[in-house]
């Protein structure tokens, strides 16, 4: 994404919305947070779209991955680093960097370059610039 990227612009539902589909994640839910996150992505627009769209990738790969559908995994959270990569570090009071280097180290796992991480990641909450 050419440029800095806005903060998402979200209604007090859709933050709400937001915020259930973090915990959903947190609590290990991805299908769930994959249900909770889509509802609001559709009604998104603008930057923040790929942002939802990036994090529904995440869950979606560590249900495929809980489900033992690896090759899935695989994929989802390489198209999902790909979706995330021209995103801040923290953006929409998440640490997006911290993300991305958790779902590498999955990937390299999932490539066969090392061993699995003890445990998936956690997207870990930031208060928003301003």
């Amino acid at each position: 994404m050419p440029g800095p990227v806005p903060e998402p612009s979200l209604s007090p539902e859709e933050r709400e919305a937001f915020d259930k589909g973090v915990a959903e994640f947190n609590a290990g839910l991805y299908f769930e947070c994959h249900d909770t996150l889509e509802d609001l992505w559709s009604g998104v627009r603008g930057p923040s779209r790929d942002f939802l769209q990036g994090l529904i990738q995440v869950a979606v790969g560590f249900h495929h991955l809980g489900n033992g559908n690896r090759a899935g995994a695989r994929s989802l959270l390489g198209r999902a680093l790909r979706r995330l990569a021209g995103y801040p570090d923290a953006y929409g009071g998440v640490a997006v960097a911290e993300l991305r280097e958790a779902v590498e180290a999955w990937q390299r796992a999932l490539d066969g370059g090392e061993a699995e991480p003890a445990r998936p990641p956690r997207l870990r909450r930031m208060v928003p610039p301003g």
